[in-house]
């Protein structure tokens, strides 16, 4: 797994007696992206995926819409002061024509959850940025084969069988054909890396698609999937009111609670049938 895991040694308790053991570890580690030299963004992640990870971002902010509009990403040399490549920078290369990202507070601040300011400007923001409705999308998805999804996700979920420690984002087609998988620590970050393997296959807007996400769905994951063109978000755990909120102004369906039969589902109801 290379820089994915690494073993410590542990004291494990079990009934009052202590075994020295290893266990093995999700690796956490701090990502700087930046664009023509520029930082933009440090987000803590597993290594792996670091190129789909960064372009995913800059979908989500509404920088690039197709792989032709990124020239190059390259991890930066010399980011310690010894001039070692860390692997934990990396600069992005817009393609000639293509604006670099807003640096104005109000394209800045609604991407992210714990800024704490959120509101109707983020809804605004959102909306004037998103490159694809998903509100017109007409895909329809059965309920057996949503309930079904957690399953899969967990299956496909290799690095969480070795540490317990990771998130998964899946994509999967309407009729539950898992598409792409990432693993992350970061919730946002196994999102960020599946739309950026969908940008760089030339997979955007990701119509007639669900995302489903292991943990909560929270205002800044509805969001990235609307800036991708997903039309259904589905999550084994509860959505914050500012996701419903969103999922509801943008047209998709999102789905809560998804554990095997039961489901919340907040918004866009006509989707789901059987």
């Amino acid at each position: 797994m290379g820089r994915v895991t690494s073993r410590r040694r542990v004291v494990r308790l079990v009934d009052g007696v202590a075994r020295a053991r290893p266990d093995t570890l999700t690796v956490e580690e701090p990502l700087e992206i930046r664009v023509a030299g520029k930082p933009l963004s440090i987000t803590m992640r597993t290594p792996g995926g670091d190129f789909d990870l960064a372009a995913g971002f800059l979908v989500s902010e509404g920088v690039v819409r197709a792989p032709d509009d990124i020239a190059a990403i390259r991890y930066c040399a010399g980011a310690t002061d010894d001039g070692s490549n860390t692997f934990n920078v990396l600069d992005v290369a817009l393609a000639e024509g293509v604006a670099p990202p807003d640096p104005s507070i109000e394209r800045n601040f609604y991407m992210t959850s714990s800024c704490g300011l959120c509101g109707k400007a983020s809804l605004d923001a959102v909306r004037t940025t998103a490159a694809w409705t998903v509100a017109e999308d007409p895909v329809e998805v059965d309920i057996d084969t949503l309930a079904a999804l957690p399953d899969e996700l967990r299956a496909a979920q290799r690095v969480f069988d070795r540490t317990g420690g990771l998130h998964a984002a899946g994509l999967f087609t309407a009729g539950g054909e898992l598409l792409c998988l990432r693993e992350d620590v970061g919730r946002h970050n196994a999102v960020d890396k599946v739309v950026g393997w969908a940008l760089q296959h030339r997979g955007l807007p990701l119509r007639a698609t669900v995302l489903m996400v292991s943990g909560r769905a929270s205002f800044e994951l509805v969001q990235k999937a609307v800036m991708a063109g997903i039309p259904v978000l589905a999550a084994v755990s509860a959505p914050s009111t500012l996701a419903v909120d969103l999922a509801d102004e943008m047209g998709m369906t999102l789905v809560g609670f998804l554990r095997g039969t039961s489901m919340n589902v907040y918004s866009g109801r006509h989707r789901l049938v059987g």
